[in-house]
């Protein structure tokens, strides 16, 4: 199988309103797929479609090698763990208790369970009651529920909500684990570089539209960082690279001064830039430095959902 997750087309309306907007899935087995996208872009609807809790408008989401539909659900579901939105788990009840009804409910032996709490570090806190829980606390509960069953395929939404950095780091080292062992891990959420240090697939979601998909090195190599240039004379600078490249206004996509550097966008070929240097120095304008910004996750993400796109 060389897809865990394959959608076709997958699109979900409200009305005249547009969700999900003909996505193709394409998340490898046995990666971390990070997926991200700003609040309202289609994330949690996505990942609802693909657990059969809401039924596309159009398309088709293929897991685990088959279509997922009624007649299939019941049985994809059983190699499937999720956590989606608020964590599971009766508060009047132990976490202990908890974990004994997924027993019953997946007639899991007691390694399975034993298996999954110590997973997430919570063998010491399972006899106090759920409504006792911080959330990062429940969030670990959520986890070992969903991997009891022993999964081939972990649908998370914002796993590490509510955990301390420690927490943080602990969920990352889980989610690479878990990978390394054989289960494909699908994520969302919205701390970027905590997806930046996990996931090894990204897909990047654009009101409903995915608008990016492969690989970190994918989305670095097809993006351009800004060029940043020191100038004697910063402000001449600005105005005249400004004027050079026919915007005026800041945040425009033109030039623009920023604590006595010029950032200029849009900047792709070596060439371009030694015609730039040029420009300058013929105006009478010296220039001490000419670099690339450093490009990271959120960079460039921020650039993608404003509108731009690879």
């Amino acid at each position: 199988m060389t897809h865990v997750v394959a959608t076709e087309n997958l699109t979900k309306t409200y009305g005249s309103r547009t969700v999900v907007d003909g996505l193709d899935l394409r998340i490898p087995e046995g990666c971390v797929y990070g997926f991200l996208g700003p609040n309202g872009s289609g994330k949690s609807t996505t990942m609802k479609m693909l657990l059969s809790l809401i039924r596309p408008s159009a398309g088709e989401a293929r897991v685990l090698g088959r279509p997922m539909t009624r007649s299939t659900r019941r049985e994809l579901l059983g190699e499937i763990g999720s956590l989606i939105e608020t964590p599971p788990g009766y508060t009047h009840l132990t976490g202990a208790e908890n974990m004994r009804i997924v027993q019953r409910l997946l007639d899991l032996d007691d390694q399975h369970i034993d298996a999954a709490v110590r997973t997430v570090r919570m063998h010491d806190q399972m006899d106090k009651k759920v409504r006792e829980f911080s959330l990062g606390m429940k969030q670990r509960l959520g986890i070992a529920m969903a991997l009891a069953r022993r999964p081939k395929l972990l649908i998370l939404d914002e796993p590490t909500n509510g955990l301390d950095p420690a927490g943080i780091e602990e969920i990352r080292e889980l989610l690479r684990q878990l990978a390394e062992g054989g289960v494909t891990v699908m994520v969302s959420s919205h701390l970027l570089g905590e997806i930046d240090k996990t996931a090894t697939v990204l897909g990047i979601l654009s009101q409903g539209r995915l608008i990016f998909q492969g690989t970190r090195r994918d989305l670095f190599s097809a993006a351009t960082p800004d060029l940043l240039i020191d100038a004697s004379d910063p402000r001449r600078a600005q105005a005249a690279l400004a004027a050079a490249h026919g915007a005026q206004r800041p945040g425009d996509g033109g030039a623009r001064l920023e604590n006595g550097t010029v950032r200029l966008p849009g900047v792709e070929s070596d060439d371009e830039v030694a015609g730039i240097v040029r420009s300058l120095v013929g105006d009478e304008i010296g220039v001490h430095g000419v670099r690339r910004d450093e490009q990271t996750l959120e960079s460039v993400f921020m650039h993608l959902t404003a509108g731009g796109a690879l």
